[in-house]
């Protein structure tokens, strides 16, 4: 098996776990990426299976089509204010706090709003993703308008990333859901992830960055060892 294909059956059996918490008559938050694919596909067996009955809102346009295709039924903020579980990826996870670092799908706005609104927010990850500091491997993503974006990313270089760098695919500007643009910022190590937020938040155009501080519930992490639950 090669290491893609185990990484796949970790980030699976992550997924599965966080479906079983889900009962019927709940409200859920739907992720986005590689991980929450796998646990909306989970979750539509439920419904298909089971007749679990429930109701989701996706935190993305393709996490949406993904769960209205298995027959997934869907709300928005116009029916819900509150939900009762959010299950989402993540790209870092930092041991002992875990304070997260999310948004390389492009749709951390979403999943910060959706997130926020949870009672209870799951976090799915394979083991790769837990680190000792935030920073360590996966860049900073930050949401930005995209006029004057460029000055953006030179006040982002002044509270300590190496580069802000905007998101290209195929060669063209990456663009979210929100018509928005993400620059990816590289830190050496966030030692002070609180006051990083704020001075990011402090600067004009910025919309929102994917560190997620003091929203997690519990993250399961599956490793070679099985599924382990990890809380604040």
């Amino acid at each position: 098996m090669s290491d893609e294909k185990d990484v796949a059956r970790l980030k699976e059996e992550a997924a599965r776990r966080a479906v079983t918490y889900v009962e019927d008559g709940m409200i859920v938050g739907l992720g986005t990426g590689s991980t929450a694919r796998f646990m909306i596909a989970a979750l539509g067996e439920r419904v298909k299976n089971e007749g679990l009955r429930i109701e989701a809102i996706a935190t993305s346009e393709a996490s949406d089509v993904q769960a209205r295709e298995l027959g997934i039924p869907m709300t928005d903020f116009a029916a819900h204010s509150v939900f009762d579980i959010g299950i989402d990826g993540a790209d870092e996870v930092e041991r002992g706090t875990l304070e997260l670092v999310k948004g390389l799908g492009g749709a951390l706005l979403r999943e910060k709003i959706v997130a926020s609104a949870c009672r209870r927010f799951v976090v799915i990850v394979d083991e790769s993703k837990l680190v000792d500091r935030l920073g360590t491997h996966a860049p900073l993503p930050v949401e930005v308008v995209p006029w004057g974006w460029e000055r953006a990313a030179r006040l982002l270089a002044e509270t300590g990333a190496q580069a802000a760098k905007p998101r290209m695919v195929r060669d063209k500007l990456f663009v979210t859901d929100n018509s928005n643009l993400i620059l990816d910022c590289h830190y050496p190590g966030i030692d002070d992830p609180a006051a990083l937020s704020r001075a990011i938040l402090a600067i004009t155009g910025v919309v929102d960055h994917g560190l997620f501080l003091g929203m997690t519930s519990e993250v399961l992490v599956a490793g070679t060892g099985g599924v382990q639950r990890l809380v604040p």
